[in-house]
């Protein structure tokens, strides 16, 4: 008897542990709310994500989409973002010290703002599809909708609206 509760305990708590760990590693979806957060930017700076200031939030998941998100959003300013209430995240999670050697000081001639999204687990709760940007519209935290931007191709503010 008493090895049955204490079998029966244990899978229940594996079963809690597991669900639990695979919520968390969900990416978001449109009428959930995203999390504030804490992280740097390109500068070192201290950022803290306030969901209900935020209308947008772009994220690029691999180096070759940021690059090219990154020229885009130089080219229109350091103000742009902020003046649509967007936030630009980049992923350096996984990023060997090598390659943070010349990257960060890469990323700090750039006029826009880039949140250093170094934290897997933050990573991996935005959604992403292979060579875009990841675009989350807000209102009130609340996701409204999740579009993918091609950098190359598509003028942001098709995205910014």
């Amino acid at each position: 008897m008493k090895t049955n509760l204490m079998t029966l305990l244990s899978v229940f708590l594996t079963v809690s542990f597991c669900s639990t760990i695979s919520a968390i590693a969900q990416p978001y979806e449109s009428g959930q709310t995203v999390q504030a957060f804490t992280a740097a930017d390109q500068h070192g700076t201290p950022f803290t994500f306030q969901p209900a200031e935020t209308r947008f939030i772009l994220i690029s998941h691999d180096m070759t989409t940021g690059k090219k998100a990154n020229a885009v959003l130089n080219a229109l300013g350091k103000d742009h973002l902020p003046a649509k209430k967007a936030v630009y995240v980049a992923n350096i999670h996984g990023m060997p010290g090598i390659g943070r050697f010349f990257a960060i000081p890469k990323m700090k001639r750039y006029a826009h703002r880039i949140i250093l999204g170094d934290d897997a687990n933050l990573i991996a709760k935005f959604p992403q599809q292979e060579g875009k940007v990841t675009v989350l519209k807000l209102s009130s935290g609340l996701i409204q909708s999740i579009t993918y931007w091609t950098p190359e191709s598509e003028p942001v503010d098709n995205f910014l609206k």
